[in-house]
């Protein structure tokens, strides 16, 4: 059986360019697998962007799902449990619970932290040592803002979320996301703010603070906060050789 390589593919920018970066290489001695879990609270778009990635790669993207739960929100519900200086409980149930179950012992797995995260690269392999990983973006000396600009050059249209200036393409509505990210909810998705400011009622836990006090949704004043977005469409010059990106990137 050959060993195989797992590109974690989240639908964010980062994590595209990574997979592309691997999928460049040579390794006709292993299987490339590329990967997305679903946490059943992304947006919409995120499946457009996923095939067409598919099209780009002109490889299949494996999805996952938690046999536990739908998503985030009956996490919340049943654990009784938002998140904590050692992490979001929906991480942990809705991606790190999925990866454990589909992983082998000797895959090697791709992650697009980028250079400006060798930090957390660095702690997630202290706390899962057990993991053959690799950051390709950190080995190349590739930054975030750099995998915007090299992503230009696909002709793949960038997420909603990127594209309503979120700096993430995570799920909507992230716990691990500050007062200003959260008043940027409340603009573009005030459905989402006011469920999760009843969750943070209904299981008495704040996910935000304001200096040192925590406070819950339904009190933060909608002008607290900054949330700038950090690609914005004129950023970008096209003066960055796109490099290896550019084969069949169209």
């Amino acid at each position: 059986m050959r060993q195989r390589i797992i590109c974690w593919f989240s639908c964010g920018i980062a994590s595209a360019i990574a997979t592309k970066m691997i999928l460049d290489e040579n390794h006709e001695d292993k299987e490339v697998l590329i990967v997305y879990t679903d946490t059943g609270a992304e947006h919409e778009d995120n499946k457009r962007f996923l095939r067409e990635c598919e099209q780009w790669y002109k490889k299949k993207i494996t999805t996952l799902k938690s046999d536990k739960y739908d998503d985030i929100w009956e996490v919340f519900e049943k654990t009784k449990f938002l998140v904590s200086a050692f992490g979001a409980r929906c991480t942990m149930e809705m991606k790190k619970a999925v990866r454990t179950k589909f992983q082998r012992e000797d895959d090697i797995h791709i992650f697009g932290f980028d250079s400006t995260e060798e930090h957390r690269f660095t702690r997630m392999g202290k706390e899962s040592p057990e993991l053959l990983m690799r950051a390709p973006l950190i080995e190349k000396h590739i930054s975030k803002t750099q995998c915007f600009e090299i992503f230009n050059y696909t002709g793949i249209k960038r997420p909603v979320m990127y594209r309503l200036g979120f700096n993430n393409n995570n799920c909507i509505g992230c716990v691990k996301g500050g007062i200003g990210y959260w008043n940027h909810i409340r603009k573009h998705f005030p459905d989402v703010f006011d469920r999760m400011a009843k969750v943070e009622r209904d299981i008495k836990h704040t996910i935000c603070r304001v200096g040192e006090d925590s406070i819950y949704l339904d009190e933060l004043p909608a002008d607290k906060g900054r949330h700038k977005a950090m690609f914005e469409e004129d950023l970008f010059s096209h003066s960055m050789s796109c490099g290896f990106i550019c084969d069949g990137g169209k």
